[in-house]
Order: C-alpha cells, then sequence, then structure tokens
C-alpha cells in the first residue's frame, strides 16, 4: 500500500509528463508561465551547466521539465473578502476622528487652540515681524553673510538701549512693540 507522499509524487510526474507531449504536440516546446508568476531563474542563484556525461544520467533519472518548475509562486488569497468584512475593516474604531478635549482660546489672539500647542494665528504674526526685522538686517549689513559675530537687539519706538546693550547690534524698529513679543 502506498502512502500519501507516494501517490502524490506519482501524480504529479504524470500531470508533468501528459502536460510535456501536449505542448509537444502542439508545436509549443516553450515554457508558459501563469499569470500570478514571477520567473525563478532571476530571482535565484543558478547553477553551472552540468557536463554532457551527467546531463544523459540526470534526463534519465527526471522527468521533462514542466509549467511548474521555472516559476516562484505568489500569494494570492484563498477566499475573497466580503464587502462588510472590507467595510468593517476600513471603518474601525482606531480610523475615526478623535473627539479633541483639550481645545482652548488663545489668550492673545482668541483664536482656538489645543493646550499646549503654540496658536497658528500668533506663530503667523511672530514669522512676519522676524522677516521684517531680517529683512532691515540684510538691508543694513549688506547682504547675510556679512553679519558681525554679536549679539542683536531689537529696539521699537520709545525704547532706548540699556548698558548691557552697549556690545551689541541694535535694530531699531518704526512702530510700537507687540504685546506679544517680549523683551
Amino acid at each position: 500500500m502506498m502512502n500519501l507522499a507516494a501517490l502524490v509524487h506519482n501524480l504529479r510526474c504524470s500531470l508533468l509528463h501528459i502536460e510535456s507531449r501536449l505542448l509537444q504536440a502542439a508545436g509549443l516546446d516553450r515554457q508558459l508561465a501563469p499569470a500570478l508568476a514571477v520567473n525563478g531563474p532571476g530571482l535565484l542563484p543558478q547553477l553551472p551547466p552540468p557536463v554532457e556525461d551527467e546531463m544523459d544520467e540526470q534526463q534519465s533519472l527526471e522527468q521533462p521539465p514542466g509549467i511548474l518548475d521555472g516559476i516562484l509562486w505568489m500569494a494570492v488569497p484563498k477566499k475573497r473578502r466580503t464587502i462588510e468584512i472590507n467595510r468593517t475593516r476600513r471603518r474601525a474604531d482606531a480610523k475615526l476622528l478623535k473627539v479633541k478635549n483639550n481645545i482652548e482660546p488663545c489668550p492673545e489672539c482668541g483664536h482656538l487652540k489645543q493646550k499646549h500647542i503654540l496658536c497658528g494665528f500668533c506663530y503667523a504674526k511672530v514669522c512676519r515681524e522676524t522677516s521684517l526685522i531680517r529683512q532691515q538686517i540684510n538691508a543694513m549689513e549688506g547682504g547675510p553673510l556679512r553679519a558681525p559675530t554679536t549679539e542683536t537687539v531689537v529696539l521699537y519706538d520709545g525704547e532706548t538701549p540699556n548698558e548691557q546693550d552697549k556690545d551689541k547690534r541694535i535694530v531699531e524698529r518704526g512702530r510700537k512693540r507687540p504685546a506679544w513679543f517680549s523683551q
């Protein structure tokens, strides 16, 4: 009595033999590959071709090559996912928007912002003011690469430099100091 592995092996060999005979009868001697397959020899290392004496011995021991010999099968799902399962996966609780409880009005401008995060409107105001200061420094120095290595102090209308600011570069702005721009 034959075991299951031997039976499967015999069936495979028989199918390969039938397949090779059908291909020869149809005039298709080259191997055909299924749609979802990658050619194996390009991915796997090749062995050197055997010598002719060994080749005769190997052909007598092995079956002729078949469709399944030169390819590497790719993974394909066994069953199609249903619409219900797909929608359940796509609309999972982890993917829904979360309600944020840490939103408060900005104390400076009044726009809503998250706690512990800088207000976007205030940040835009700071960016505009610092870009104007940089443009003024660029006009004073004649370019970004000619700036001295000293610290810079920004003075607004009605402000005078301190004794600490004596050796620093002073940039004077012709407007009132904004409330959010502290010294």
